[in-house]
């Protein structure tokens, strides 16, 4: 019983608290369950993360090491006591806003208590000490370096708060008009609601890569655990026991029957009241598995006589990518230098900070399940066929998602909790601990590429042959995405007129690969973006400007053949590089001369594309915003904001479009029951599409009160509490809002627009017009080499983007900048091997001291299809990082790493490998 644990007496943000509570519980676990403070977030339980970080008698330490009995007569303070123990926490907090250092906002509570407490000892502490003070807590979205300047500005004078004016919204700075509730604790992610009696339930998961099964007596399982309430099998699903993100290929089971396809599959699920669950362990679930041998390489699935994991699926190859235009043989075979390569990349972790998590509950013949998603329409659909209901009877309500970068696009927890609220009748949630998350949830596809191009003397690319083979593991996820957007974008942004890229997605008995930040592209990139740097040394042309040579324009196809017309910016990208490149390239120069130790300078450039949205099928976003009685507007955007910012771009855009300032809107969040469907977050297609759909439905919406007024189509519009003014040159009209009627949508004006972008099917060779934008980019990257060691530094990264129009050029920035980390990862350190690994200790991420500066460079080249012009930016920063840094190893060091990520002892085999070669 609860009342028969000692009391622990403690200091709560400033007030004293007596909890009877097991003293061993942790900490965290005591003050989000137990005292209802949730600002605190756990992300790893493990002390890796750092996201429940708390002051300790004013010293910052992780809530999920301190156990509950170790604070007996000390002072806590948490993030929703922040601002009253600390005289600088709510200027730390302003300046984060500010800078825009809070994204998803997971890691922001950790973040800010860490910063409070080295600036109450230090006024005026240095950059250093900013990354020492902030190194414990890990970020997934930022990149740090905004967050390093918020501190480092705490104690400056915060500016004037001055909103823009009407009209004026598009291209300003301002703060995320979701950030308040990121940076005081208040924000609800996945774990942090539940309604008080929701039971809870866990997955039985298959412990090895490949496992025929039997259950024994489930019924004597649950008789000998008081508690536990059901246990529920694939024979308990009513509808089907299939889902996936695209349809035609949905593969993947609720639970397994018969034999697991991959680690971590769930084979069955058991709920009870928390106690019981926590208590319990799975270890007695009667469940007897017989290992069977399992295919995990491509290699292996691809053999002759492999089995078939799919019967349906011939050879193990899930699906093909093709695009060929010209005779790429010939133009090879002509070609006056040719380079080649073969690369691999392996399986990488999105590692969010926040682990899956949600809750479900039946509402009559309906079931609403709340929790972090990037795809609340497909998750509806999804668990209306899993559950044999209409799509109308599913409500998904998305909490704040703590990082998602595509793996929140695929079902996690959403199936377990309404199969088991919908059959008992009762609250169900889910919270996948640490390593269960890393197990069972989506990668970036490990891809083993080969590449060869050739060019004319004079320096032009004349063609390029590519192919992939993509371990899109047990279930088929993404990879059909990957394999035909691959091929599109293999080429890079450049003219190629002779050209072939054949991919496959190939199933292994793995963990399925999805969707991670680029869909294939930044593995593509590392090898196109390396073998024109080989072209280039080889013509003896700077590396810099045979890509500005080559770098495609206004007019020349694209490898499908299509013609853009305008919005690109790339040469221009590629230019802004060129001061930067000639200093970079004369310091590395300088110090490699002057050299006496094992240290090399390097400097390397890489450059991008992306194609904002669906390949070749249709995305459309559908935005509603209404007139209220108060004189304010209702935007029902119904595109999750998983950090990039759309909550604010959006508004920014729609506001604009009516021509209302942008304190006037007021924002209603994803929900399938109040906004209408804004597609899936991925694909750097937010900003994009719903901002063309936002901008659409608010030119509606003006279109409408100008009607009203009779007023032309230059007339100001001027919001008032319960009036709309209409300035038409000399004449003004005062349209009384309490006097109008509501329309069929509850407002008294609305406007709604769909926007779908304009795009056409690919042939059998894949040409067509696959995207109606793209973004750009170029990154250089300055790196330092030791030699005997392996080690590689990234000093700075410079990062040129056209992004059409900078919406808000401060939320751009942090995109770029986290973009940056998250390649950075993907070039140096990070590989999940499936089966080890499964933690934030033992597979890591750049922390605080791993980034360098980010200088971002903001083209803006309009895309005239674009709301205002403007493009994505979520994927195109991450793109050509890898590629940057790994160009730059080779300039310092003259080796090319075949695998990424160029880990020490890769990059010290190479250099050794190398050595053998000269001698």
């Amino acid at each position: 019983m609860l009342d028969a644990w000692p009391i622990t007496a403690f200091s709560l943000n400033g007030r004293e608290v007596q909890l009877s509570a097991k003293p061993s519980i942790r900490l965290s676990a005591a003050l989000r369950d137990h005292l209802g403070l949730t600002g605190t977030k756990v992300g790893c339980d493990a002390g890796d993360c750092g996201a429940c970080t708390v002051l300790l008698d004013g010293e910052p330490v992780c809530g999920c090491l301190t156990a509950l009995g170790q604070v007996q007569g000390h002072a806590v303070v948490t993030i929703e006591g922040l601002t009253a123990a600390s005289p600088l926490a709510a200027r730390l907090q302003a300046s984060f806003l500010r800078h825009g250092a809070a994204q998803c906002g997971i890691c922001t509570p950790g973040m800010l208590i860490a910063a409070a407490a080295l600036l109450d000892r230090n006024e005026r502490p240095s950059e250093a000490q900013v990354q020492d003070a902030i190194g414990g807590v890990l970020c997934r979205c930022t990149g740090y370096r905004k967050i390093i300047a918020a501190v480092l500005d705490a104690r400056s004078p915060p500016p004037s708060d001055v909103a823009p004016e009407a009209g004026q919204a598009v291209g300003a700075r301002i703060a995320r008009l979701d950030g308040r509730r990121k940076v005081d604790g208040s924000e609800i992610f996945g774990a942090d609601e539940a309604p008080a009696d929701a039971l809870v339930v866990r997955a039985v998961r298959c412990p090895h890569h490949r496992a025929a099964f039997t259950f024994g007596d489930t019924a004597a399982f649950l008789a000998s655990h008081p508690g536990v309430v059901r246990v529920f099998t694939a024979r308990d699903v009513p509808g089907e026991n299939r889902y996936g993100v695209i349809p035609p290929f949905a593969d993947q089971p609720v639970f397994a029957e018969r034999e697991a396809r991959f680690r971590g599959e769930a084979v069955a699920a058991v709920v009870g009241e928390a106690a019981a669950i926590e208590a319990l362990d799975l270890a007695d679930f009667p469940v007897t598995w017989r290992e069977l041998p399992a295919l995990t390489s491509i290699d292996a699935a691809l053999a002759a006589d492999a089995a078939r994991i799919h019967d349906t699926r011939a050879g193990n190859v899930l699906v093909r990518g093709r695009v060929v235009r010209g005779d790429v043989d010939a133009a090879l075979a002509d070609a006056d230098v040719t380079a080649e390569t073969e690369l691999e990349t392996g399986f990488v972790e999105h590692a969010y900070i926040e682990p899956e998590a949600g809750f479900a509950r039946r509402v009559g013949d309906r079931i609403e399940v709340q929790a972090c998603t990037q795809s609340p329409y497909m998750d509806r659909d999804d668990v209306a066929q899993i559950l044999g209901i209409p799509q109308t009877s599913v409500r998904i309500i998305p909490t704040a998602v703590g990082g998602g970068f595509g793996a929140k696009l695929d079902l996690s927890v959403q199936p377990f909790i309404a199969l088991a609220a919908w059959h008992l009748k009762r609250p169900v949630r889910m919270v996948y601990s640490r390593p269960e998350s890393m197990m069972t949830t989506t990668k970036r596809h490990p891809a083993r590429m080969r590449a060869r191009a050739g060019a004319s003397r004079d320096g032009k690319i004349l063609a390029l042959d590519f192919s992939a083979d993509f371990n899109t593991g047990a279930y088929a996820s993404w990879g059909p995405t990957v394999a035909n957007r691959v091929p599109v974008h293999a080429s890079g942004p450049y003219y190629v007129p002779h050209y072939r890229a054949l991919t496959r997605a190939v199933h292994t008995h793995l963990v399925p690969a999805g969707a991670f930040r680029g869909f294939g592209v930044p593995q593509a990139a590392v090898a196109q973006e390396q073998l024109y740097d080989q072209l280039a040394d080889k013509l003896g042309i700077d590396r810099l400007e045979f890509r500005i040579a080559n770098a495609l324009t206004a007019g020349q196809p694209t490898v499908t053949g299509q013609v853009l017309r305008d919005g690109i910016g790339f040469r221009a990208c590629l230019e802004a590089l060129r001061p930067h490149w000639a200093r970079t390239r004369a310091d590395a120069a300088r110090a490699n001369a002057t050299a006496t130790g094992p240290k090399r300078r390097g400097a390397g450039v890489a450059g991008m594309w992306y194609g904002c949205g669906n390949t070749s099928l249709p995305n459309p976003s559908t935005i509603l915003v209404g007139l209220k009685r108060d004189g304010r507007l209702s935007l029902h955007q119904g595109g999750v904001d998983i950090g990039q910012g759309s909550n604010t771009v959006i508004a920014q855009i729609c506001a604009d479009a009516v021509g209302a300032p942008i304190t006037r809107i007021d924002l209603v969040s994803p929900d399938t029951d109040l906004t209408a469907d804004c597609g899936k977050t991925s694909a750097s297609r937010q900003t994009f599409v719903t901002g063309k759909a936002a901008e659409l439905a608010g030119r509606a919406l003006r279109q409408a009160i100008l009607r009203l007024a009779n007023a032309g189509e230059n007339a100001v519009l001027r919001f008032g509490d319960g009036i709309v003014s209409i300035e038409d040159g000399e004449r003004v009209r005062t349209l009384t809002l309490a006097d109008l009627p509501r329309d069929e949508r509850g407002y008294l004006l609305s406007g709604e627009a769909t926007f779908d972008p304009p795009t056409s099917a690919l042939d059998a060779d894949g040409q067509g017009s696959p995207y109606a934008v793209y973004g750009f980019g170029a990154h250089m990257a300055e790196v330092e080499v030791d030699i005997e060691l392996g080690t590689v530094q990234v000093l700075k990264i410079t990062a040129a983007h056209d992004v059409g129009r900078a919406i808000n050029p401060t939320l751009v920035e942090g995109q770029i900048e986290g973009g940056a980390a998250q390649g950075l990862g993907l070039a140096l350190m990070e590989e999940f091997h499936p089966g080890r690994g499964e933690n934030l200790h033992d597979y890591l991420i750049p922390s605080v001291g791993d980034m360098p500066p980010v200088e971002s460079i903001l083209i803006e080249e309009a895309a005239s299809v674009g709301p205002f012009g403007a493009k994505g930016i979520g994927e195109q920063a991450l793109i050509p990082t890898a590629p940057a840094i790994l160009n730059a190893i080779h300039d310092a060091t003259g080796i090319r790493v075949r695998r990424v990520p160029a880990t020490p002892d890769r990059v010290r085999a190479a250099l050794l490998a190398a050595a053998r070669e000269r001698r």
